[in-house]
């Protein structure tokens, strides 16, 4: 899931990431606050990977290639067939590794692993309107502004707007064999 190019590979999310996800977590606190709460235990990481059992939603960790590190995690969620052929992106950037653009070239191979391998036809971001940083990035990966989403999600104690940003597949796409012909 990488392009030879690329300074990041997208390796699937597995237990054995755990430790090292959580410490990456904990050092990150101050990054993703108050965007964002990801598992900084096991316990907590335990439970955050039961989310991916059934292939709805989907957890990848994006490694420097010439060291192996994790620079950030991506999960695509809420993958959605029939008609609608879409998902939602989850994504944050791990501090050691922070604004170096490991996450614009893991984003980037996220896009194509969901619109080549998962045939997906539309991606989304959610960002929170003050995040600089996120919306900077959506906008430079070619996301369009689609509008605000009042009280979106329930984070850091209470629900948060969020824009929408949405990119769709490039042209020539193959549809994934759920897609109705007509």
């Amino acid at each position: 899931m990488s392009d030879m190019a690329s300074r990041v590979e997208l390796c699937p999310l597995t237990l054995a990431d755990q430790d090292e996800f959580c410490s990456l977590v904990r050092a990150s606190a101050e990054l993703h606050s108050p965007w964002m709460q990801l598992p900084g235990t096991a316990e907590e990481f335990r439970g955050w990977m039961g989310r991916f059992g059934d292939g709805t939603n989907r957890g990848y960790v994006i490694r420097v290639r010439e060291t192996g590190v994790a620079a950030g995690m991506v999960n695509i969620n809420s993958i959605i067939r029939g008609r609608y052929q879409g998902a939602s992106i989850g994504y944050a950037a791990f501090a050691p590794s922070a604004g170096r653009g490991y996450m614009a070239e893991g984003l980037t191979a996220v896009l194509r692993h969901a619109f080549d391998d998962l045939r997906l036809h539309r991606v989304e971001a959610n960002v929170q309107p003050g995040n600089k940083a996120s919306l900077a990035l959506v906008q430079r990966l070619g996301f369009r502004y689609e509008g605000l989403s009042p009280d979106y999600l329930f984070i850091d104690g209470g629900w948060r707007d969020h824009e929408r940003w949405a990119i769709t597949a490039p042209a020539p796409w193959t549809p994934d064999p759920s897609l109705p012909e007509v």
